[in-house]
């Protein structure tokens, strides 16, 4: 079991991560954080620590450095800047390959709210390593024209009861191209805070990664499954 704070180096920045590998695993999941969050979100480690139950690795990244979430704070001008956010991601993906507890393993995005458009961006602009995606009350929207590009599986999953964010889920998915689906959590609003709602969130990404993911590393590498 690895549990460790990690440093990221990018081509513009030093990011913070909190990276896990509960032993031997088939996977990894880079989390792309949302509006106004960061590692430390209380949801997405809801989520990432049901995925270490399921035996997937996970890193969460602050995606900005202390400075710019200052001025993010008061002018919410990173947390929609998606390419920003996406060659951040780029870097981090980068990073994983080269680490021996996760070199060679496949790799999934986890993206929720503005994070969710820098996953797929990340997924249509480098397919070679984006495995799968997943988005959790995301902004899929937010990604553009590169929708048409994604070629990875995606699952958007949206609260039954954030009907704004539902409708633009639905918008979205008619533009990928790439097998998809529409996880609806009946009553569920946009932060999942019901009973069991996160659960259910977590349920359906695990599901998801570990059918795309497993088996899926470069020929000759580890994945510690049989392909």
């Amino acid at each position: 079991m690895i549990s460790e704070l990690v440093m990221v180096p990018t081509r513009e920045a030093v990011l913070t991560g909190d990276l896990v590998v509960p032993g031997q695993v088939p996977a990894v999941v880079l989390f792309a954080h949302g509006s106004g969050s960061s590692r430390l979100s209380v949801r997405n480690r809801a989520v990432a620590a049901e995925l270490h139950k399921m035996g997937l690795g996970t890193l969460l990244l602050d995606l900005l450095t202390e400075r710019e979430e200052r001025v993010d704070a008061t002018t919410a001008e990173h947390r929609f800047d998606i390419p920003l956010l996406s060659r951040r991601l780029d870097g981090a993906l980068d990073w994983l390959a080269r680490e021996p507890d996760t070199g060679g393993l496949p790799t999934g995005l986890f993206g929720a709210s503005t994070g969710a458009a820098a996953a797929l961006a990340t997924a249509a602009e480098h397919p070679e390593k984006v495995y799968a995606v997943v988005s959790r009350g995301g902004r899929p929207d937010l990604a553009g024209d590169d929708l048409a590009r994604v070629t990875a599986p995606v699952l958007l999953i949206v609260g039954g009861n954030d009907e704004v964010v539902l409708d633009l889920n639905r918008e979205a998915a008619d533009r990928l191209p790439s097998p998809h689906e529409i996880c609806v959590i009946p009553e569920a609003t946009h932060l999942f805070p019901e009973p069991g709602a996160l659960e259910q969130v977590a349920e359906a990404a695990g599901r998801w990664f570990l059918t795309h993911l497993e088996g899926r590393a470069p020929e000759g590498r580890r994945t510690g499954t049989t392909p």
